[in-house]
């Protein structure tokens, strides 16, 4: 039986590479080779009766042609299809492939900025002691307690990011500060109520700004997120009891002033 001339012979040693030479050369394993040969995604065109393997010029192409889609993020299932489906638009899958490699790499700057400033703030801040917290907050501050229940329930959340970013650059006069205005809007607020500013009063209003600028101390805190926040001092027994000691009611007059609030900054 005559050869087919067509294809490599064994004796054209110049004309391809071993399995293991190819491995070397682009840089993956044998193993990885033998797969892509297997599924038929890279498959060498030199084949011998002993079971010999190696490839040509044009198959390390299509190989290079394969590491670069797995590079930039393809299945192998999506690479055979755009190296051997005529109908398919590579072009314009790779302009998508690109947009998203984009994106990704934004989102990557913005993530390492954020770790960046956390780090920053983590060499600055000074962290309070038990004992420096209570005596900031008074007795009845929640301290690690309520921060290990705040992370089981928020720890997945951008606003725990922020919080934990921002209060870790916060010195012992900066929590003393943030105590004193939170004691003063309590106080104000327990005050307004007494003398009867209605919800939805500019005086009333007024107090929910401060309160949503309190809250911005720790994280980004929009009228809606307020608002998840006034329902939770009523629904939580320790914020009512916190707000019901100061003034019976203060809790749900919070609430309903934050509420009315922002009923007239919605869209």
């Amino acid at each position: 039986m005559s050869e087919n001339p067509s294809e490599p012979r064994l004796d054209d040693r110049h004309a391809h590479r071993s399995v293991g030479a190819t491995a070397r050369l682009v840089g993956v394993s044998v193993r990885t080779l033998h797969h892509y040969d297997h599924i038929g995604l890279v498959q060498p065109s030199v084949r011998g009766h002993n079971g010999y393997r190696g490839y040509t010029d044009a198959d390390v192409a299509r190989l290079h042609r394969v590491l670069v889609y797995r590079e930039v993020g393809f299945g192998l299932e999506q690479i055979a299809t755009l190296l051997d489906d005529a109908t398919v638009d590579e072009r314009a899958q790779l302009a998508r492939q690109r947009h998203e490699l984009l994106t990704r790499i934004d989102r990557l700057h913005h993530m390492v900025a954020a770790v960046e400033d956390m780090m920053s703030a983590q060499n600055d801040g000074v962290a309070l002691s038990a004992e420096e917290q209570r005596e900031i907050f008074g007795d009845d501050w929640l301290g690690e307690e309520y921060r290990a229940e705040a992370e089981e329930r928020w720890g997945d959340t951008a606003a725990w990011a922020q919080s934990q970013q921002r209060t870790a650059a916060y010195s012992k006069a900066d929590w003393q500060r943030i105590a004193a205005d939170t004691a003063a809007l309590d106080a104000d607020l327990a005050a307004a109520m007494r003398t009867g500013a209605a919800p939805g009063s500019p005086q009333a209003n007024a107090l929910a700004e401060r309160h949503r600028a309190s809250i911005e101390r720790f994280y980004d805190c929009d009228h809606s997120m307020q608002m998840c926040l006034g329902d939770m001092y009523v629904a939580d027994p320790r914020f009512r009891a916190h707000y019901d000691d100061q003034a019976p009611g203060l809790a749900e007059y919070l609430r309903d002033v934050i509420a009315a609030n922002a009923a007239q900054h919605a869209d």
